[in-house]
């Protein structure tokens, strides 16, 4: 798609690009409420450009990263979410959804968003729908698989789970169920920066006080400053709440590893218990110093 696109005018890459790699996820950004439609400002093609190479911006030196995209970039794809699959179902849970439409888009490195993510992230929250985000090289394509298992944990738990208006305790929960996922599958040298970005004096002085304080927030627009820091918060024209990069991320990674360890209880298995059911059994984890 591409190399299409290279060979495309300019003034016909944008409907070529909605057409053939974001028409298939339309029901995706419907449900997140996201429109085609050009004359609305926020639309589907302001929301990729956030962090991607939109179409009119695609130089033919751009090849060298296109090429990368190559066979065995969409076969380690391939083969991370049929393990990720495989891996919930030798755990006796069968998804409920039985067909998935994933592709990868190309990430711009000179894009604060993806700059922050160290040019690799994804996007898994809508069942039957996965989108990774990747500006190709030896680190992000090391850790696409990993990419991977993370955006399928979140497909599985929420073919299951109520999402409700996006609460902060559910973010978090998630996130760490995530990461703790992509671990077992891949290992801890394979963690994103969401989670390895910070020290543990950031965590437990910082990071837990603020959030278990914060819990009781219920919607999605008030927690993601919450789960995101201030960094990306700003990117997005939000409040800064006084939090680091993806701290919800690291607070809920650690969280999760915590009730993992407590419990005894398997990561496929806890991908299915709601936030408030992990939250109770690990409620000890917000005063223990965490190593």
């Amino acid at each position: 798609m591409y190399r299409e696109l290279l060979q495309t005018p300019m003034e016909k890459r944008d409907s070529l690009f909605k057409e053939r790699l974001l028409a298939p996820f339309k029901e995706k950004f419907d449900r997140q409420h996201i429109t085609f439609d050009e004359h609305v400002p926020f639309n589907v093609m302001t929301v990729i450009g956030m962090m991607h190479k939109l179409p009119q911006s695609l130089k033919s030196s751009d090849i060298t990263l296109i090429d990368q995209l190559d066979q065995k970039f969409w076969k380690d794809i391939q083969d991370a979410f049929d393990k990720a699959i495989e891996t919930f179902e030798a755990a006796n849970i069968t998804p409920k959804v039985s067909t998935y439409t994933l592709t990868a888009l190309l990430g711009d490195e000179q894009l604060p968003m993806m700059q922050i993510n160290e040019n690799y992230s994804g996007d898994g929250g809508i069942p039957g729908y996965i989108l990774l985000s990747i500006v190709p090289n030896a680190y992000t394509l090391n850790r696409i698989s990993s990419a991977v298992a993370h955006e399928c944990n979140h497909n599985i738990r929420y073919q299951f789970i109520e999402w409700g208006k996006g609460p902060l305790k559910e973010m978090i929960v998630s996130e760490g169920l995530a990461e703790n996922f992509a671990e077992k599958l891949y290992g801890t040298a394979n963690l994103g920066p969401w989670v390895t970005k910070h020290d543990m004096s950031i965590l437990n002085d910082l990071i837990k006080p603020k959030l278990k304080a914060h819990l009781d927030i219920d919607n999605m627009f008030e927690a993601m400053p919450y789960l995101y820091g201030d960094e990306i918060t700003e990117m997005q024209q939000g409040k800064p709440v006084g939090l680091p990069y993806a701290a919800g991320y690291m607070c809920g990674y650690y969280l999760v590893k915590y009730y993992l360890k407590k419990t005894g209880i398997s990561i496929e298995a806890a991908t299915l218990k709601t936030a408030d059911e992990i939250l109770a059994a690990a409620s000890d984890f917000w005063q223990e110093i965490t190593r």
